[in-house]
């Protein structure tokens, strides 16, 4: 049976990480195919550092990855803190269920509903492009909103409500004891959803390919060159994603690690 486990993860990890593999070594390909070999150099990384298209698409991705990610986080951490301030446990549990259908939901339903919903809200307000960057970050915030509620609820009720208290006995406001006494309590929660946020904006197609407009962000110009040739200058920038995106769910392990620990010391 051990044996049968090692197998099973091996083939799992295989077919998992094996085009990735198969990227990494050719954006190292000193010729322009992109099935054959031709020798090692690493002029594709630069040639993608210098092309123009890519480099626009990857700071409209950013953009929309890091302010999406922040606001998500703010209104994330806001709403597990009114979830848990509901004292009906039906009204919680239903508020709950509603907050995790995005996460349950099929991308491509929910790209298709807010693609049509914000075409239907330009048509009221006049819009001539109902579609661009503020309808991409609009969903971007909406698929990552559940995520960081769930990231930051178990820590917070982990929390000793007794603090907060002990707070407003001080002199605190209950803003000020929030502040004060709760969020230094949930930090590491609040990173880990943070980093969650941004990974997820950072490489989503289907959402974004439904809601961007002629906004395009990375993922969509190279859904678009796929139609045509790829050169490895894609291989080459979707490898320093690759390793900023795997750098990035370490540190939220290890946060994810941190907070397991201090909610098990509690």
């Amino acid at each position: 049976m051990k044996t049968l486990s090692r197998i099973y993860v091996a083939l799992m990890v295989f077919f998992l990480y094996a085009p990735v593999a198969v990227m990494v070594f050719f954006s190292f390909n000193s010729g322009e195919s992109v099935w054959v070999f031709e020798g090692f150099s690493g002029s594709w990384y630069l040639s993608a550092f210098t092309n123009t298209e890519m480099l626009d698409a990857l700071r409209r991705t950013l953009i929309v990855a890091i302010l999406s990610a922040t606001i998500s986080t703010v209104l994330g951490t806001a709403a597990a803190v009114g979830i848990l301030a509901f004292k009906k446990k039906i009204t919680k549990n239903a508020v709950m269920s509603v907050t995790n259908i995005p996460i349950m939901n099929a991308d491509i339903v929910t790209g298709v509903s807010l693609m049509l919903f914000f075409v239907f809200i330009g048509k009221i307000i006049g819009a001539y492009e109902s579609l661009g960057f503020t309808t991409v970050l609009i969903a971007h915030i909406t698929f990552n909103l559940p995520y960081v509620i769930l990231s930051v609820m178990p820590r917070l009720k982990a929390t000793d409500s007794s603090l907060q208290e002990a707070a407003l006995d001080l002199g605190c406001t209950p803003v000020k004891a929030f502040f004060k006494v709760i969020v230094p309590s949930i930090k590491t929660s609040i990173f880990t959803g943070f980093i969650m946020a941004f990974t997820l904006s950072l490489d989503d197609f289907v959402i974004s390919y439904f809601t961007c407009g002629h906004y395009q962000t990375l993922p969509i110009l190279i859904y678009n060159m796929t139609k045509k040739t790829v050169t490895p200058d894609v291989y080459a920038l979707s490898t320093l994603i690759f390793i900023s995106v795997f750098v990035l769910l370490i540190l939220y392990n290890i946060a994810g690690s941190k907070s397991d620990k201090k909610r098990g010391v509690a």
